[in-house]
């Protein structure tokens, strides 16, 4: 621990809350980042920091020193985790899974939340990049593991701590985090897209979200089905609906091509380190252009593999406006300061 580590320690276990705040402040943004992939909720994980953190404050005295605030920290916020995931209370039943395999109440991570996070080495055995950790496929199937194999594969795969290290943590067996990584190994491996997306804001990236949308708001549907892989997934959390190949999403696509059309504005965002977008639609009583959801895509190669769309319950994490006034709807820039795509930008 640091000398300036050491002094706050110091303090904060004297009751400076200031003290506190400025030794564990370093270690939110990725402590929520952990919550998330272990809870699938943005909101979920926010609410599990603010209790790994009161649990720091108040145990602070039980702090011994022989791992790094930071280790200490993620114990705790596993724990909370592992407590929230087998609460019966976690979840109400009308957002219950009904089909094994079926993962309704995920949410997107927005990359807005990523920026400022501090930029730790993983582990000597760590198997996962941090963008490939952070997407939604991945956090996906996560979310399709038990609590114990769940908690082990994140600190084992993605944070690196060796198996000594997590079987301390989560208090288990050397043995039992073994069988727990494999099991929990399998179920992933067996899920991943084997295509690497393009480089993030690269142009290969944007060239395919340029002709994703241009293709999405137009009514040939065949173009659209074109630009994406034969396994491509579409998915509706929390509703119980979706789509696996292309045939399947042709037949969907087909049947909503009202709403495609309707579609007067797409606001690009980015969640979980892909392109994403709110869908705006314009209202004939007010004029004016209401946010009816967010559209995530998954990149594979030159390919879409995955489109997510949902609720707008996370609107203002992605600072997308729940309306835009007319005035904006010829404005490049909507009020929020995200830049448009629009009908007008592709030509139409």
């Amino acid at each position: 621990m640091s000398g300036t580590s050491a002094e706050l320690l110091q303090r904060a276990r004297a009751g400076d809350r200031e003290a506190f705040t400025a030794l564990v402040q370093p270690h939110r943004g990725e402590l929520q980042v952990h919550c998330y992939r272990m809870l699938g909720s943005v909101q979920d994980a926010e609410d599990a920091v603010q209790d790994t953190l009161l649990s720091a404050w108040v145990g602070l005295s039980g702090f011994e020193g022989r791992s790094s605030i930071r280790t200490w920290l993620y114990r705790i916020a596993t724990n909370q985790c592992l407590s929230a995931l087998r609460s019966s209370a976690r979840r109400p039943p009308t957002v219950a899974a009904e089909r094994p395999g079926e993962v309704l109440w995920l949410q997107p991570y927005p990359d807005l939340m990523l920026d400022d996070l501090p930029d730790h080495v993983p582990g000597p055995d760590a198997r996962y990049e941090s963008r490939e950790a952070v997407s939604l496929a991945f956090v996906t199937a996560v979310q399709l593991l038990p609590p114990n194999q769940r908690a082990v594969l994140l600190l084992r795969d993605v944070l690196g701590y060796r198996a000594a290290e997590t079987a301390d943590l989560l208090g288990l067996s050397e043995d039992a985090v073994t069988s727990a990584l494999r099991r929990a190994r399998a179920t992933i491996d067996a899920s991943r897209t084997r295509d690497l997306p393009p480089p993030a804001g690269g142009p290969q990236e944007r060239e395919l979200v340029d002709r994703f949308v241009a293709a999405f708001t137009a009514p040939d549907v065949d173009a659209l089905i074109t630009l994406m892989t034969d396994d491509v997934w579409l998915r509706m959390p929390p509703q119980p609906f979706e789509y696996h190949g292309t045939d399947a999403v042709r037949r969907f696509l087909t049947t909503i091509d009202a709403h495609r059309r309707s579609i007067a504005r797409m606001v690009p965002t980015r969640a979980n380190h892909q392109p994403g977008w709110g869908e705006y639609v314009h209202d004939p009583v007010t004029g004016s252009l209401h946010l009816t959801g967010i559209l995530v895509a998954g990149l594979a190669g030159d390919r879409i593999s995955a489109l997510t769309h949902f609720e707008t319950t996370l609107a203002p994490h992605f600072a997308l406006p729940r309306t835009l006034r007319p005035s904006e709807r010829g404005d490049p820039r909507p009020a929020v300061g995200t830049a448009v795509g629009d009908r007008d930008r592709y030509g139409r």
